[in-house]
């Protein structure tokens, strides 16, 4: 069982009219300048920077064309998040130190130091990067939550016109069960996701550990709390063992175990069920899990607390992004910008290939056997 963007990206279009809208054919920059933003320079090594998080560097190269326009991308959004950036310190909204520190140690919580220490040098960014970009995004997305979300109002004739309109889609074909689950494998797991780093290396390890939790629950220890800590599913312990809705059907698979449909169809909602060994894709492991509900099939109404939060959420989200891309949209016209990536990309017909050249490290010639 089983970073989006906080900003709009214009089309490329947009890119160039808003590079040349701020273009000044005299001004003097340094050939790694690749835009300005209200004096402020972005130069061709930040962009280099996180071009190369957005690669796989044991990938194919990528073609001139396709790390060009990558590398437009990644400034478009570099130019957008310095806008944004800008108006949020201007509001006395910039991310503290301590929201900082707070954000990276949650972070940086699921890993151990030395799977946190390889992701940074995958990505090619050090502690210092990942602050400043963790700055960056908090201090946007308050900026977004005063200026954007908190404008936002869906009233109860929007929900009830929303439900008329989508009616179908709340009629449920068959039985649906929301279910969590804490898992346990008698091996070492390749990557441990829970806030203990706790991982049980062999049968006897795991069947202490399972015993355990058991008693743990018994107790009347919360669930969700202890998959976030103990779970060994790195898919799920992040959110406490939610594996969200599973259709009934879904328990008919090939790769779910008899022992654990019988054990969901056998609970109440509420209910926990004692621990299950059953045989997984990636081989033995113990299961327990939760019954959160049970959503018999037919037509949901609109007075349902879930029907409500769905639509109410979808709404929501779609006001958000509109009124987000609008706002984005208006604080790039008020803002001095200059794109000269793409400004020399059109002046060049598309071919730049001091710009389009990868800057990822040399592959490493795998061994014969």
């Amino acid at each position: 069982m089983r970073m989006t963007r906080s900003a709009a990206v214009l089309p490329l279009a947009a890119i160039l009219l808003g590079g040349w809208a701020g273009c000044n054919k005299t001004s003097q920059h340094a050939p790694d300048v690749w835009a300005v933003v209200n004096g402020k320079e972005i130069k061709r090594d930040e962009v280099e920077k996180y071009y190369r998080t957005r690669v796989n560097p044991e990938g194919p190269e990528p073609s001139q064309e396709d790390a060009l326009s990558l590398k437009l991308n990644v400034l478009d959004e570099l130019i957008n998040n310095e806008i944004l950036l800008e108006r949020a310190k201007k509001l006395n909204l910039e991310a503290s130190d301590g929201e900082v520190e707070d954000k990276f140690t949650e972070m940086k919580s699921p890993y151990t130091e030395e799977e946190f220490q390889k992701q940074l040098k995958q990505g090619g960014i050090s502690v210092d990067d990942l602050k400043r970009n963790l700055r960056s995004q908090l201090s946007i997305q308050k900026l977004l939550n005063r200026e954007v979300v908190a404008k936002i109002t869906i009233t109860d004739q929007d929900v009830t016109d929303f439900y008329n309109a989508n009616k179908p889609q709340f009629n449920v074909a068959e039985a649906t069960y929301h279910l969590a689950q804490i898992k346990v494998t008698p091996r070492k797991e390749p990557q441990i996701r829970n806030r203990k780093n706790d991982d049980a290396t062999n049968e006897a390890e795991a069947q202490r550990k399972i015993k355990m939790l058991e008693d743990r629950l018994n107790s009347g220890a919360d669930f969700a709390a202890l998959a976030a800590d103990y779970s060994e599913d790195m898919n799920t312990a992040s959110t406490g063992g939610d594996l969200g809705f599973v259709p009934e059907s879904g328990l008919n698979g090939p790769q779910v175990d008899p022992a654990l449909k019988k054990a969901v169809l056998s609970l109440k909602p509420g209910q926990v069920s004692q621990p299950i060994q059953a045989r997984d894709p990636d081989g033995p492991a113990y299961h327990i899990l939760k019954l959160i509900s049970r959503e018999a099939p037919g037509l949901r109404g609109i007075s349902e607390p879930q029907v409500q939060q769905t639509i109410r959420d979808t709404l929501r989200n779609r006001k958000e992004q509109l009124l987000k891309a609008a706002y984005l949209a208006v604080a790039r016209d008020e803002a001095r910008t200059t794109n000269y990536l793409a400004q020399q990309v059109v002046e060049a017909a598309g071919k730049l290939p001091d710009a389009a050249k990868s800057t990822l490290p040399a592959k490493v010639p795998q061994a014969q056997p």
